[in-house]
């Protein structure tokens, strides 16, 4: 009589005749069984193996052999995520929030293109996974990160940065007023604390709340911009050989001190809506659209503010007129400032150079035309100035310097990395 029995493979074999088959079972039994899936010898002709195939499926499958739900694991060679991971490990371990892994990983040049490579629809579900696979570097501080802070004095609270936006304005309003109903001694003292009292203002405002960049300092720019706003027009008639050398114009410089606070609410209006963008984007197109018309409605707001208070410290009879180059001015030191405070000092700096490159050139050239046989050097700002007055000067440098900047900034503030970062 022949007896079969089922070895670990499934496949069969009969004894020989005289053979225990009570022993033999005795020994298959004491050989563990393995369960193999039914691909395995596939894999094996093949080359390459179970490992591979379970990298390139998706999701879970079931063992043909044990019913056990096997993991498909996406380590080894075919997990492209892990080379990614190895790669921007420091970036993902200092990171609070998965926005941030998104905002490094475009700053390095990952786009939803190549994202698409590591079988994610876009770098924010990319980074997801990167935040959810490595660990932090510091559970301890993390979790203290995460936890609710105190706000800090000048940054969250709005009342504290406001009141400190305003001061600059206040300050400079007052000292005009009392130069002006004032005379003699008491005039000059008024003058002498005043211009330093509104100047520690102004720092102070750029020191704290949303219009602050750490390490962007551009004082030299910032102080001729003001000061031509202010004396250049009396100088480049004086230049010109009509009118007097000092005819300044308080008033445009009260409009631009006193713009501080909108800048500031403004700077804080795109930030904070710029990162609840943030949180709900899907990709960085998507990002992109909805931040640039963003930033183009916060710049019209300034602007239009902006010329209201000039036309207001105008009416108040200080001196001065409205003047489309105090507006450009205005516009100008807000692109710049706006940029250098979402990591961009760069470019704002660079927009500030070229305005006051070009006024300077302008002094300079009527300056030399009264040397002799140089006096087709002012023919140019001679021409300019026929047409459109002293005021174009000034206008066409901050007006075509601050259209470069606002175009940059389409571009640069429509990026995750740009406002990941903030926490106003």
């Amino acid at each position: 009589m022949t007896t079969q029995t089922a070895d670990a493979t499934g496949m069969a074999e009969t004894p020989a005749q005289g053979t225990d088959v009570s022993a033999m079972r005795s020994t298959t039994a004491s050989v563990p069984v393995q369960p193999v899936p039914l691909d395995a010898g596939a894999g094996a002709r093949s080359g390459t193996g179970t490992d591979a195939r379970a990298g390139t499926g998706a999701g879970a499958r079931k063992d043909a052999g044990t019913g056990v739900r096997v993991s498909a694991s996406r380590s080894g060679p075919a997990d492209p995520v892990k080379v990614l991971m190895h790669r921007h490990r420091e970036l993902c371990e200092r990171a609070v929030d998965p926005l941030e892994i998104a905002a490094g990983l475009e700053a390095h040049g990952v786009t939803d293109r190549t994202a698409a490579r590591f079988r994610h629809r876009d770098v924010f579900s990319l980074a997801e996974e990167l935040y959810a696979r490595v660990p932090r570097a510091d559970e301890e501080d993390t979790s203290a990160r995460h936890a609710p802070q105190p706000p800090a004095p000048g940054d969250a609270l709005p009342a504290a940065w406001a009141a400190s936006a305003l001061l600059p304005g206040v300050l400079c309003a007052l000292t005009l007023l009392g130069a002006d109903r004032l005379t003699g001694g008491a005039r000059i003292a008024v003058a002498a604390a005043g211009a330093p009292a509104t100047l520690a203002a102004v720092a102070l405002c750029l020191r704290r709340g949303p219009l602050r960049a750490d390490g962007y300092a551009p004082w030299t720019r910032s102080c001729w911009l003001l000061l031509y706003a202010v004396l250049g027009d009396g100088v480049l008639n004086r230049l010109l050989g009509d009118g007097p050398l000092w005819a300044p114009e308080p008033a445009t410089l009260l409009g631009l001190t006193a713009a501080l606070a909108p800048a500031a609410w403004c700077a804080r209006l795109l930030s904070v809506q710029a990162r609840r963008r943030l949180s709900v984007s899907r990709g960085t197109e998507d990002f992109g659209a909805a931040v640039r018309p963003l930033l183009f409605g916060v710049f019209g707001l300034y602007a239009v503010t902006l010329t209201m208070l000039l036309y207001a410290a105008a009416g108040l009879g200080f001196g001065g007129a409205f003047a489309v180059s105090s507006l450009a001015v205005g516009s100008l030191l807000f692109l710049a400032r706006l940029l250098a405070v979402h990591g961009m000092p760069g470019a704002g700096a660079a927009g500030l150079t070229a305005a006051c490159t070009v006024e300077v050139l302008a002094l300079a050239a009527l300056s030399a035309s009264r040397l002799p046989g140089c006096a087709a050097l002012a023919e140019p700002v001679r021409a300019v100035v026929r047409e459109w007055g002293t005021g174009a000067v000034p206008a066409a440098a901050c007006g075509a310097a601050a259209l470069g900047l606002l175009a940059h900034a389409a571009v640069a503030l429509s990026r995750a990395s740009a406002h990941a970062g903030r926490r106003d």
